[in-house]
């Protein structure tokens, strides 16, 4: 637990309350980033146990994705004390047809985070890269989250909830949520379907997202966006040697043991 603590300088109390559950999550996105290396470069993620996600998040100071973020963060608030749900979800951000297309698989992962003493839920994610929310979100339909980057709500979506978060002055969804707790086996039979699926955006693509105080920012490919104080700034790198210096660097990821991660990443520069 103390390694998890020093991984993201959290200094703060650990009883299981609203302050501590924020401070968590604020301290998590800020300190271990979103990233795909492992599908990338060929590696499925299967192992969602706590050890497994220790030893690469904490231990490798490496990145993730939804599932590795989530399920560690879950294990995590559950030694606290705190009651964890794990809850799927379907990734609509960015799609032209929103929540009205046809339905797409639950290749999300989420947490309802429940306080002792509370009735009230929480979501939580710490695992989805460029929008990832900064706060735990009340699970009250309409109720508008202030974060310290973008405001976030939860919609009714008939038996689901939409997560949307405002971004200028409209409304845009992330993903729909099911409400059913899922076990944990249902969540590595995602981790691989989305590490393993040719066609999947972990496995043809390079992605990695980090979150400041005041900023995102967010690679993909060659192109780096820094989004600040209502404005973008866009960086765009001329090779693989200046993406993996990237990584490395602002992102803080240890490449060490992955292979020839430049010459994959050139590979994939475009995508």
């Amino acid at each position: 637990m103390q390694a998890y603590f020093d991984r993201i300088d959290h200094r703060g109390g650990t009883e299981p309350t609203r302050e501590t559950l924020a401070a968590l999550v604020a301290a998590h996105v800020r300190h271990i980033p979103f990233e795909n290396l492992d599908p990338l470069m060929g590696v499925p993620i299967v192992d969602l146990s706590a050890a497994a996600l220790t030893a690469k998040l904490v231990a490798r100071r490496r990145g993730g994705y939804c599932y590795e973020h989530n399920n560690l963060l879950a294990e995590v608030l559950t030694e606290l004390g705190y009651h964890v749900e794990r809850l799927a979800a379907r990734v609509v951000w960015m799609s032209p047809e929103g929540v009205d297309g046809p339905p797409r698989p639950q290749t999300h992962q989420g947490l309802a985070v429940t306080i002792p003493g509370s009735p009230q839920h929480y979501l939580v994610d710490v695992g989805f890269g460029g929008q990832t929310p900064t706060a735990p979100i009340p699970m009250v339909p309409d109720a508008v989250q202030q974060t310290s980057h973008e405001p976030f709500r939860l919609r009714e979506h008939g038996a689901d909830l939409v997560l949307e978060t405002l971004i200028g002055q409209r409304w845009r969804p992330l993903y729909i949520m099911g409400l059913q707790p899922r076990p944990l086996i249902d969540l590595q039979v995602g981790s691989w379907y989305v590490s393993t699926y040719p066609e999947s955006n972990f496995v043809v693509g390079l992605t990695a997202a980090l979150v400041t105080d005041d900023a995102r920012w967010n690679l993909r490919g060659r192109n780096l966006a820094i989004h600040a104080d209502g404005g973008t700034e866009r960086v765009r790198f001329d090779d693989a040697a200046q993406v993996c210096a990237e990584l490395t660097g602002r992102f803080g990821i240890d490449l060490s043991g992955l292979g020839d991660v430049e010459a994959k990443v050139a590979t994939v520069l475009d995508t």
